[in-house]
């Protein structure tokens, strides 16, 4: 039924006729007795009994009204809800994040949304990017943190542009050398992630462009874990700038990577075409004004 007629209804009633309805519907005679002569159609009963002392409800008109109360006390609700949200005084932020440079780039935007925002309840889920983004794909998450490339039913906004870095022990052969080329991957062992990590998708993809078969050794999810390999002499590790800048570096040399051909690229990903919660629109635009170069 429309509200509208619902609430001249409602008017009618509490005033005791039409014209006293009128001003306080702000609505003429003819369109309240309009809208009335509509509901009663629908309900296929008459609900008003019209006499010179103005109106009285029937039995039909009794269940009409109550159920039309209820309906608009929810409809009032339902907007100051809508309104909260809108205002972030309510609402829930689904995020993705992979366990690789959150910790850098993510921890204290989210503690700075976190103050600008209270009363949004955060839903964080750590996995791989390719867990993350299926995640995204099947509405578990309304934004994850991943790398590009991006399939074709992602949106995106970028976050960090990092060149990468070929981690060595200290007494490999090539610790010296001012950048690492690529064709050196085939003299080692290379530590990878583990699978659902993208930047095995990337680095793979390099590798086939460059004819390279590596020999894969270890796989591992922690970064500390694979620095720790390659100090002991377990093989070399490509990573970011971002992840190394931030710890020491025992037994292990880092070199940048020769060329272009590989950089980490994180991008905060949505479904396209997707209407986002004004919670992430507010998160995608805290990360966009930290990062007005990109």
């Amino acid at each position: 039924m429309d509200y509208r007629a619902l609430r001249y209804f409602v008017e009618v009633v509490r005033a005791g006729g039409f014209a006293r309805a009128s001003a306080r519907a702000h609505a003429s005679q003819p369109t309240l007795s309009k809208a009335v002569a509509q509901l009663e159609e629908e309900c296929g009963a008459r609900l008003l009994e019209r006499g010179r002392r103005g109106v009285r409800l029937t039995a039909a008109g009794n269940l009409v009204h109550r159920h039309a109360l209820a309906a608009l006390a929810d409809n009032e609700r339902l907007r100051a809800e809508l309104d909260a949200l809108r205002g972030l005084k309510r609402g829930t932020l689904s995020l993705g994040l992979p366990p690789m440079g959150s910790s850098v780039l993510f921890a204290p935007l989210l503690a700075h949304f976190r103050q600008q925002h209270p009363e949004i309840d955060i839903h964080l889920m750590e996995h791989g990017s390719r867990r993350l983004e299926q995640a995204v794909l099947d509405g578990e998450l309304d934004v994850a943190a991943t790398l590009l490339p991006v399939g074709a039913g992602f949106a995106y906004q970028a976050v960090r542009d990092e060149p990468m870095l070929a981690l060595l022990p200290q007494a490999h052969p090539r610790a010296g050398a001012k950048r690492f080329r690529f064709a050196w991957l085939t003299e080692s062992p290379l530590i990878l992630f583990e699978e659902g990590f993208a930047l095995n998708r990337l680095i793979a993809a390099a590798c086939e462009a460059n004819g390279i078969v590596p020999r894969e050794t270890v796989r591992s999810s922690q970064v500390d874990f694979i620095l720790a390999l390659v100090a002991a002499g377990g093989g070399i590790a490509l990573l970011p700038k971002l992840t190394v800048d931030s710890r020491k570096l025992r037994g292990v040399v880092a070199v940048p990577l020769a060329g272009r051909e590989l950089r980490w690229r994180m991008v905060l990903a949505w479904r396209k075409g997707a209407q986002l919660s004004p919670a992430a629109q507010a998160w995608l635009a805290l990360v966009a004004a930290t990062t007005p170069d990109l």
